[in-house]
């Protein structure tokens, strides 16, 4: 389990069993034990990538807090110093938390009361755990949002690339709040190529009560399509919450497979909601013993699953070539289908963003200022 290096797919598996399988702690406890003081930090860090900082070392602290109590005072100090280590970097994050709702329950409210109706995408789904940003949809006219977060919050709005003027996303850095707040109107995608699909995320929305704060969330089936649009459309990478929070929601029973094909079928992303669930799936089954229970109809519609992905660089990778570049097949041939003339041109600038944005990070080592 040493982490100098990093060895990053050691820690994925280590941080999966944690969050899809805490009665592990116990057995994975020796091997946290012997870490080094970098090595925990190291930890902390992938687990704070993967979002799952919390649900990682919860069940690490009540292990550390439980052999502390129940040992002997000449062997106490190892574990003495684990729990406390574990429960600072947990109220730490509660902390940030804690913070983070209440400046977005004020944001939410006051574009509400602007007449700029939002939704709350992707942050509160990792809950008790959140996010590094905290991402809002609105059918809102994006210039209005601008002048409530610059007027009422004192917002400053970050440098928008290429992609983000594209995809219409907006970034504001809020005094107070380390999170960005980053804000799609009217438009989802990576080419913003999306606009029937994405109004379903404010007409469909559901109110969700989080940390004593209610909030509007996109319904079931919309938090699997941005789920979808996010790993299998843009970054072509899963974070160890995306399964755990799309597992623990299709578990629930709450998503209409009906509805969910009608929303994907929108977007021409059908068969990349379906790899999506499969991979979900397919990892479920390897860390907590068995999968989802999907219909047939999304398993014989998933080009791919688990068998594909792999770890890299802090995170589990989907193939970028040829799935990746399949899915976008896909969806550009539906879309021309569909007859979506505004939708099919934007999709084509995909390419060449791509190609841009891969000279630069070649160039200069980053790709900002392009995606």
């Amino acid at each position: 389990m040493a982490l100098a290096s990093p060895k990053e797919k050691e820690v994925i598996h280590i941080l999966s069993l944690l969050a899809l399988n805490p009665q592990s702690a116990n057995e994975l406890f020796p091997a946290f034990e012997r870490l080094s003081e970098s090595e925990r930090e190291e930890f902390y860090s992938l687990a704070d990538s993967n979002h799952v900082v919390l649900r990682a070392l919860e069940p690490l602290h009540q292990v550390a807090a439980s052999r502390a109590a129940a040992t002997s005072a000449n062997g106490t100090a190892t574990y003495v110093a684990l729990a406390e280590w574990t429960g600072a970097q947990i109220e730490r994050e509660r902390s940030r938390i804690a913070n983070a709702l209440a400046s977005l329950h004020k944001i939410c409210s006051e574009l509400e009361a602007a007449g700029c109706a939002t939704s709350v995408m992707k942050s509160l789904d990792h809950y008790p755990d959140l996010g590094s940003d905290l991402d809002l949809y609105t059918t809102a006219d994006e210039g209005a949002v601008a002048e409530v977060m610059t007027k009422r919050f004192q917002a400053h709005i970050e440098a928008r690339s290429w992609g983000d003027r594209l995809a219409h996303k907006w970034n504001f850095a809020v005094p107070g709040l380390p999170e960005a707040i980053e804000v799609h109107a009217q438009r989802l995608g990576q080419t913003g190529e999306h606009t029937r699909m994405a109004a379903r995320f404010v007409s469909r929305r559901v109110e969700k009560t989080v940390g004593g704060y209610s909030f509007f969330v996109p319904a079931p089936e919309e938090r699997l399509i941005v789920a979808t649009l996010q790993r299998m459309y843009r970054h072509f990478y899963f974070r160890v919450c995306d399964i755990v929070n799309s597992g623990a929601l299709v578990d629930s029973g709450a998503v209409d497979f009906a509805e969910l094909k009608r929303a994907a079928d929108l977007g021409g992303i059908w068969p990349g909601v379906c790899s999506y669930l499969k991979i979900v799936s397919d990892y479920l089954a390897r860390y907590r013993g068995h999968g989802l229970s999907l219909p047939k109809q999304v398993l014989e519609a998933a080009p791919f699953g688990g068998e594909k992905i792999f770890v890299r660089a802090r995170y589990i990778r989907v193939p970028i070539m040829p799935q990746g570049a399949e899915l976008y097949t896909r969806q550009v041939t539906r879309t021309v289908l569909d007859g979506n003339v505004l939708a099919t041109l934007r999709l084509s600038l995909l390419p060449p963003l791509a190609s841009a944005a891969a000279l630069s990070f070649k160039l200069t080592g980053s790709d900002k200022g392009i995606w």
